[in-house]
């Protein structure tokens, strides 16, 4: 019961992060692979896949982002939701490879809903990036 409930919680941990709330998926993830308990495959797997699917309710919340973006309580600020097209604009559907990042991942994923990125290449760009983020966390921590 343990395990699964380590599991389910860096599911958590990394789809809240991949939202627009707060939330700090990597230090969860390197402190489960540091106590040698459980899959590093799985571990990774299972937190791709909660962040990706966070990045996945961004893309949706871009898509009817015009009839809320003007509420006090909508999480994106209109600046950072300019940033981040004029930033999909430059760079395209390629710079969903740094929907990973601090600070724009999370806008860029919006802003590809807004833009009406299709979805296929979206989730494939956004998997592609969240994991390799991952990869290179277990990297750091077991090493």
């Amino acid at each position: 019961m343990l395990e699964l409930t380590a599991y389910a919680g860096i599911f958590l941990i990394s789809f809240l992060a991949a939202t627009i709330l707060p939330a700090q998926s990597e230090a969860g993830l390197a402190a489960l692979l540091l106590s040698g308990d459980y899959s590093t495959v799985l571990l990774i797997a299972v937190a791709s896949l909660g962040n990706t699917l966070g990045a996945v309710v961004n893309w949706a919340l871009g898509r009817g982002i015009d009839r809320f973006s003007d509420r006090r309580w909508f999480p994106v600020k209109p600046a950072q939701l300019e940033r981040a097209s004029r930033w999909y604009h430059r760079y395209g559907r390629w710079s969903l490879l740094l929907s990973w990042a601090p600070l724009i991942g999370d806008p860029l994923t919006v802003a590809a809903g807004v833009l009406r990125e299709p979805f296929g290449p979206f989730l494939l760009l956004v998997a592609l990036a969240k994991t390799g983020r991952y990869l290179v966390v277990a990297a750091l921590a077991l090493s």
